[in-house]
């Protein structure tokens, strides 16, 4: 151990153990799965898909990232958002320092590594994209169509004060890793936002088909995490297309059903702002789309704004007469709803003058 720890030290990286871990170091060749136990979670964002093998390790381990200064204020937590960070050994991750340093660790060891500036100057990207991940967002959301060091020099907002500060004028960091289990090649499930563009290509109708396995079986939730991983591979990859072309409209089209899987999902889940936002969107491209008027028009129905459910019901009666016994039994019940409203609101208002 005294030797890695020179080793790291001649490479500007200072390491203090703070709870030894079991075991050997592990054999860290390229795959191997590293799970940090780290306090900001990854959310929704991330699912695994069943059927593909992996030939990269992995680490899993919790991470906090502190400033080097004495305050030694907490830039991101890990554990906050309840999701170790997982890494892949020798996937080219963006900050390269942490394969070093977790490739000194064994499962349960807790240690801090005070790290030059030279290893930590790209961790505001790789921080917003691990922050969008948390938020359930694309994790390239906000990233141009340029390398890492490119997008440093530009002048525009992360969107993270901290993070804007700390691209501006760079500093050493702290990394308090705790690891919590190394995974070895072809024993762990892989997360969509880490796969290659083919990975990515041959999972979307996995994950597609474990969604709808998973809403036959009722698990809603569950169900709309699947339809949201297997958009976000797609969105990732129609962001390398250039908009209007044929591969940007293909993959669009592959997006718009599961996009309707994901709004069928969240009017089960009663977020029905969620359901026009969605619905409109799609409906701004393909003015044709019977299900996302429907679904849109029961939304509307569901917050009150029934102008807009009856145009909607009926643009669907438009494009799909065959529907008509459907949209006649929602109609009838926005009909009963409002008139149930209208008397609850005049015996409020009886109420209110009788005094």
């Amino acid at each position: 151990m005294a030797d890695v720890i020179a080793r790291l030290r001649e490479d500007g990286i200072q390491k203090r153990m703070i709870q030894e871990g079991r075991g050997e170091v592990p054999d860290f060749k390229d795959g191997t799965k590293v799970a940090p136990v780290s306090s900001m979670g990854a959310g929704t964002f991330v699912s695994f898909v069943h059927c593909c093998v992996w030939h990269r390790a992995q680490a899993t381990f919790h991470y906090r990232t502190l400033h080097s200064d004495k305050e030694g204020a907490v830039l991101d937590d890990s554990r906050v958002c309840g999701k170790p960070m997982e890494l892949i050994i020798g996937k080219k991750f963006k900050l390269p320092v942490w394969e070093t340093i977790v490739c000194t660790m064994r499962e349960g060891e807790i240690a801090r590594f005070l790290c030059d500036v030279k290893h930590v100057v790209l961790y505001p990207l790789v921080a917003r994209s691990l922050r969008n991940i948390a938020a359930g967002k694309d994790p390239l959301e906000g990233q141009r169509h340029c390398c890492g060091i490119a997008q440093m020099h530009e002048h525009s907002s992360l969107g993270h004060a901290d993070l804007d500060a700390l691209q501006q004028s760079p500093q050493p960091l702290v990394f308090e890793i705790e690891m919590l289990k190394v995974e070895k090649p072809g024993t762990y499930q892989q997360d969509p936002w880490a796969m290659t563009d083919e990975e990515k290509a041959k999972a979307v109708p996995v994950i597609h088909q474990e969604g709808n396995r998973l809403y036959r079986e009722g698990h809603v939730k569950e169900a709309a995490a699947k339809y949201y991983d297997a958009i976000a591979c797609l969105k990732n990859l129609q962001m390398k297309e250039q908009p209007g072309s044929p591969d940007w409209i293909l993959l669009d089209q592959q997006i718009t059903p599961l996009l309707l899987n994901y709004c069928q999902c969240k009017l089960v889940a009663q977020e029905y702002y969620e359901v026009l936002d969605h619905c409109s969107s799609i409906l701004n491209k393909y003015e044709d789309n019977v299900k996302a008027y429907f679904k849109r028009g029961k939304a509307h129905a569901a917050v009150w704004n029934a102008q807009e459910a009856q145009a909607d019901f009926a643009k669907v009666l438009e494009l799909d007469p065959a529907l008509a016994p459907v949209v006649s039994r929602e109609l009838r019940a926005l009909e009963a709803r409002i008139r149930q409203k209208d008397e609850e609101d005049k015996a409020r208002f009886r109420g209110i003058f009788s005094h």
